[in-house]
């Protein structure tokens, strides 16, 4: 029977997509492309959306290129001191300069200045989210911003796999006191809050990025070891497990290559489902400044930063990152959910 097409999903897939792809090229798309889009100008602070700001390039002696996948992975370090300016004129071989939101003039000689014409040293740039409190671009920081979520959410259910589907598998194919053993352990971790766990974790590893992808796997492999065990238990009986028993295959390689394939649909659900709860728990931890340190942009602490601007006239800063966490979390929900239909998983 045909099904109908499915529009919500669709758009998840979209929006997962079109993450992605800012996620790996989040240096190449962001106006600010400096190591976490972290250029500051206190001058600049609060801008309101699609504001103009114009800047003159000051020189710098110690200028390095980089190449494409160095600026892919780490940014770029600008080669120059951009410095906003209200306006500015020439005169002979000096410069002068008026600073932005302000009267005072201040006068430069040509040979400081990088480049010859105001082509090379001047620039303007449009800040089409504003900026934050610190003077930084919110559209960057909200783009580099992918990778931390999209980094924790994979990281962290690759952990919880390898735990999740080894424990499971033991547990199910041995059972007897093996099973009791491991079924105890996976009760004792199932009765803590899982944000408790996530932030005992996380303050015994110390705050910190990788902390984070550890902190949130090993919370999330729990559901995982449950599920894949009772798919074993109804899977070992089967007569194709017995005869693989039979003609003398060992135990792991009857585990992995003859029982696991057949149990993951239920285990990709999971997956994607856990991905979803990865980027909350991510933000979480970071709103509570135990995640992503300064000045490694995360959604969780653009939250933290600005949250107080929401009962005043600036709430879209905390209100952005926020509609990026929501969004990209239904999307992955309503993944889960396809493949659950698609996979025919019963739950």
């Amino acid at each position: 029977m045909h099904k109908r097409f499915n529009i919500p999903v669709f758009f998840a897939l979209i929006t997962i997509a079109l993450t992605f792809f800012v996620a790996v090229f989040a240096y190449y798309l962001a106006p600010d492309s400096s190591p976490y889009a972290n250029e500051m100008h206190l001058e600049l602070s609060l801008l309101e959306p699609q504001t103009e700001v114009r800047f003159i390039k000051l020189r710098n002696d110690n200028t390095t290129d980089v190449s494409f996948f160095h600026r892919l992975i780490y940014g770029e370090k600008i080669n120059y001191r951009a410095v906003p300016v209200n306006t500015f004129t020439l005169k002979e071989n000096e410069l002068e300069y008026e600073l932005y939101n302000s009267s005072y003039i201040k006068k430069l000689k040509f040979s400081e200045l990088e480049g010859d014409t105001p082509d090379v040293y001047s620039y303007v740039r449009v800040y089409h989210l504003g900026t934050d409190k610190y003077g930084r671009d919110l559209l960057s920081r909200l783009m580099v911003a992918t990778r931390i979520s999209l980094a924790v959410g994979f990281i962290s259910v690759f952990i919880s796999l390898v735990i999740g589907i080894t424990l499971g598998l033991i547990s199910g194919y041995y059972g007897s006191w093996v099973d009791k053993i491991i079924m105890w352990l996976i009760n004792v971790v199932w009765s803590i809050p899982t944000l408790l766990m996530v932030i005992a974790i996380s303050l015994a590893l110390g705050k910190g990025f990788w902390q984070v992808f550890v902190a949130v796997g090993l919370t999330m492999w729990v559901e995982v070891a449950r599920v894949v065990r009772g798919q074993v238990m109804s899977l070992k009986k089967m007569e194709y497990i017995q005869a693989a028993q039979v003609l003398g295959f060992g135990n792991i390689r009857i585990m992995f290559a003859h029982i696991l394939p057949n149990i993951m649909s239920p285990v990709i659900v999971i997956s994607a489902a856990n991905f979803a709860s990865a980027i909350l728990m991510e933000a979480g931890l970071s709103f509570l400044g135990i995640g992503a340190q300064a000045p490694i942009p995360s959604w969780g602490s653009m939250i933290k930063d600005h949250y107080a601007y929401i009962i005043l006239d600036k709430a879209y800063l905390a209100v952005a990152p926020g509609m990026a966490i929501m969004f990209l979390v239904l999307a992955f929900m309503l993944l889960g959910n396809m493949l659950r239909d698609r996979l025919d998983v019963r739950t």
